[in-house]
């Protein structure tokens, strides 16, 4: 393995301000080690935050080629975090450009910076997703692309990971690191935390009928650094706290929270997919675009199981996960702190 971090050099975090950067930026503080994190606007809030940190703050963008090597230079690595976040299928070509195209300006700039050494931040989902309740996926398993191939946030971050591993060699190593669902305390831009947002605002009681998988973005920060100091070259290695199906996670969700936990799991069965992919179709059209109604793509996306393995990092890397429960309470706690969550008149 290439030797990456010195006391001097420095570590280049994109998507320094996200809800995985940001604390991918405080681990590696807490460690002492130097960070040069790439922001668009070093006046934003969110910039504001990663330099109290202590980072050096460098403007760019992914699609900007120029701005990356000249954030990477000095640098020995680089913990690729940006990416677009989003199940509206409007957003399909942004997010190819940003989870494919944006994969492939890093490490391409980082290379020419002299970076050695990437590891690029993806999701789980190109790997365990299945109609199955009982599948749950590893590293080892096979991408399911007749799945993903529908939702085009998986796709482009299935995508982006192929062309990080063109970039895997000799001279620059790649490993890619596979996240659930991220939860936790510090999700600013609200895409992460969405479904224990509604959770506290609606109460639904009728879920569908599929199955979650999340870890706490705390947790896969570290993932993230132990995949940079000790993961294998050309290596995935999947992160999650928690498969649970998703009547359970609600009433987790409920029960942390105080509400009421009793929830409805609607039959795992295509014609009720259809059904209610309809009724939310139906519920726009006359109520306008309510962001407290879910969309079809998510609905489709929950009739679904997610389910996949940690296993290899935790043995690998020696990445450990915390209480799911902790998460979840952390979560909830933060969405009410921060005043994000709109109380429901009675």
């Amino acid at each position: 393995m290439t030797e990456v971090a010195s006391d001097t050099q420095a570590i280049l975090v994109t998507g320094a301000t996200g809800f995985l950067g940001a604390h991918v930026v405080a681990a590696l503080r807490e460690q002492g080690r130097s960070v040069v994190a790439l922001v668009r606007n070093p006046d934003a809030a969110g910039a504001k935050r990663v330099a109290a940190l202590g980072a050096t703050l460098a403007t760019g963008d992914v699609l900007d080629v120029d701005s990356i090597e000249a954030a990477a230079a000095g640098c020995s690595a680089v913990l690729h975090c940006a990416g677009k976040v989003s199940r509206d299928g409007a957003d399909a070509v942004l997010m190819t450009k940003v989870n494919v195209g944006g994969v492939g300006n890093v490490l391409a700039a980082c290379k020419r910076a002299g970076v050695k050494r990437a590891v690029i931040a993806s999701t789980s989902g190109t790997l365990g997703v299945s109609t199955d309740p009982d599948a749950i996926a590893d590293e080892t398993t096979p991408a399911p692309l007749e799945l993903i191939n529908k939702w085009p946030y998986y796709r482009s971050k299935y995508y982006g990971e192929q062309v990080a591993l063109e970039h895997d060699g000799a001279d620059f190593e790649v490993v890619i690191v596979n996240p659930a669902l991220l939860l936790g305390p510090g999700d600013h831009q609200g895409s992460s935390t969405e479904d224990v947002r509604r959770a506290l605002e609606q109460r639904t009681p009728v879920v569908p009928a599929g199955g979650y998988t999340f870890v706490d973005a705390r947790d896969a920060a570290e993932g993230m650094i132990l995949a940079l100091d000790k993961g294998r070259a050309g290596q995935r290695y999947l992160l999650v706290s928690c498969n649970c199906p998703i009547r359970t996670f609600y009433s987790r969700i409920a029960r942390v929270a105080g509400l009421d936990g009793s929830v409805f799991a609607l039959p795992d069965h295509q014609l009720v997919e259809r059904a209610t992919r309809w009724l939310v179709r139906r519920a726009h059209e006359v109520l306008g675009e309510d962001d407290a109604l879910p969309d079809a793509i998510s609905i489709e996306m929950a009739q679904h199981y997610w389910y996949v393995d940690s296993t290899l990092a935790e043995n690998e890397l020696g990445w450990r996960a915390r209480d799911p429960m902790i998460t979840l309470a952390d979560t909830v706690a933060d969405l009410r702190e921060r005043g994000v969550v709109m109380m429901r008149a009675t």
